[in-house]
């Protein structure tokens, strides 16, 4: 009888520091919530109905627009003694890009000066000839041939000033001037201070004005059913995943690529920010199939992943966020397709949706 009383005091005992230990019920309990420092880099969007796309994705580059591409290539053989640019700078049309000292020149200045002279003593010597026929000591056909010669003279000195004036040169020193034949960005150089350029030569330099370009896209047979030109296409670069451009197939070039053993295709994009550069890798996005089944669309960026599963979480007001476990049942490069843990019309954290999460979860 005596243990049992013993043990009955324990266990009130027991239960009486559990109830001491126990917050109160009526008292309210610290939680999450988003406050104004948060919440202005926070994004919260409204989930909506749409029908499923399923996307193909394509591999591609940015690469010049090759109509808008000058490259120059030298006129004539000669040693570069300056250059005025760098690569990737901005250069506008007249401007002096370079200089280089070319026999050519020498040459054509040399020719110049020899007609100049000649020029001087035909025009002499037609001045006397002339007086001579008055004085019946010459006859005309004399006159004539010597103007002829004048004239022939002439001729050849105005050619040799439009050839001058074509590579912009002076008159001393064999150097010319090579101009700028358009505003645009530097995107190719292979010329430096001290090398020997010739007409044989690869292009010196490449101007583009990059305000367009294009993305080539690599196409496997396989995936040829599902475009053509005209198809609406997005396009990411590596070097900002988070942005997509719109365009559409422009053109599909009808040969397989022995190379690379793909059929391309161009999409041309407006390039204002230049942040599309030619080089970098591209993923090109075309929806493949549109079905007639619809689910709440959830963009990726809202869905976080966590031990195989799916969650959002929910925004009521600033106080109420709630963790949502979704079932996906399709996807593309954009949205996540569900028809279980958000409805349409309901409100989800898009930016900083892991940060909340987390927040949520710990409280």
């Amino acid at each position: 009888m005596k243990k049992k009383l013993i043990y009955l005091q324990l266990m009130l005992l027991l239960i009486a520091c559990k109830t001491k230990n126990e917050p109160a019920a009526d008292i309210d309990q610290p939680h999450f919530f988003l406050n104004e420092a948060l919440k202005k880099n926070t994004e919260i969007s409204v989930a909506s109905e749409e029908p499923i796309v399923e996307q193909l994705t394509l591999t591609g580059k940015i690469e010049y627009d090759q109509n808008d591409l000058v490259a120059f290539k030298s006129l004539l053989n000669g040693v570069v003694q300056e250059v005025k640019f760098e690569l990737g700078d901005f250069v506008k049309k007249g401007q002096v890009l370079a200089v280089i000292k070319s026999n050519d020149i020498i040459v054509l200045s040399q020719q110049k000066r020899i007609f100049e002279n000649q020029e001087k003593l035909l025009k002499s010597q037609v001045s006397s000839k002339k007086e001579m026929l008055n004085d019946g000591l010459a006859t005309l056909p004399e006159v004539n041939q010597l103007e002829t010669d004048l004239m022939q003279v002439r001729v050849e000195i105005q050619k040799i000033n439009e050839t001058l004036s074509m590579y912009s040169a002076g008159t001393s020193a064999g150097l010319y001037n090579i101009i700028s034949p358009k505003n645009g960005y530097i995107v190719q150089k292979e010329i430096s201070v001290g090398q020997t350029v010739s007409m044989e030569d690869e292009p010196l330099f490449s101007i583009s004005n990059l305000k367009e370009v294009w993305v080539m896209v690599n196409i496997y047979a396989s995936n040829l059913k599902y475009i053509q030109e005209g198809s609406k296409v997005k396009v990411r670069t590596i070097a900002y995943p988070d942005v997509y451009y719109d365009g559409k197939i422009d053109k599909i070039y009808n040969v397989f690529d022995d190379n690379e053993h793909v059929l391309k295709a161009r999409v041309i994009l407006q390039n204002q920010n230049l942040k599309l550069l030619p080089g970098l890798s591209a993923d090109i996005f075309i929806d493949k199939n549109i079905q007639a089944a619809k689910a709440v669309a959830i963009p990726r960026k809202a869905v976080i992943f966590n031990n195989d599963r799916q969650y959002v979480v929910a925004y009521k007001d600033d106080h109420h966020l709630e963790i949502r476990k979704i079932a996906p049942v399709a996807e593309n490069e954009l949205f996540i397709y569900t028809k279980e843990g958000v409805q349409a019309g309901e409100k989800i954290i898009t930016k900083n949706a892991l940060l909340i999460y987390e927040g949520v979860s710990n409280n």
